[in-house]
């Protein structure tokens, strides 16, 4: 057993620790992965994906609208910073994912374009 004092946040502890053998260690069962999620937009074409965490600011777009090459469709917030987000083609917005206020994981589905 050894003792080891451990300052946290200013408040100071004392705490002992045990080493144990290689035959004593016990394992876990494995945690099991998160299902993935369910595409949030079902419109056909081209899925326009979040290229970092963050929020949604504003979104610009609409289901049925026509876009053009390098318009912003939303602006995303990431580490204070906006990044807009722009069609990478022309063509017509067949699904909206997000809204407003929304939070996105990288990768998440923001909207699709035909």
């Amino acid at each position: 057993m050894k003792n080891y004092r451990v300052n946290v946040n200013g408040t100071e502890y004392e705490v002992a620790i045990e080493e144990i053998s290689a035959g004593e260690v016990k394992t876990t069962a494995k945690a099991e992965a998160p299902a993935p999620k369910a595409p949030a937009a079902a419109g056909a074409g081209e899925k326009i994906t979040a290229p970092m965490p963050g929020n949604i600011l504003s979104v610009n777009v609409s289901a049925g609208q026509t876009v053009k090459s390098g318009e912003v469709l939303m602006i995303l917030e990431a580490m204070k910073m906006e990044n807009e987000i722009m069609a990478p083609k022309a063509g017509k917005v067949t699904a909206v994912a997000v809204s407003k206020g929304s939070t996105v994981a990288t990768g998440d589905i923001l909207c699709t374009i035909e």
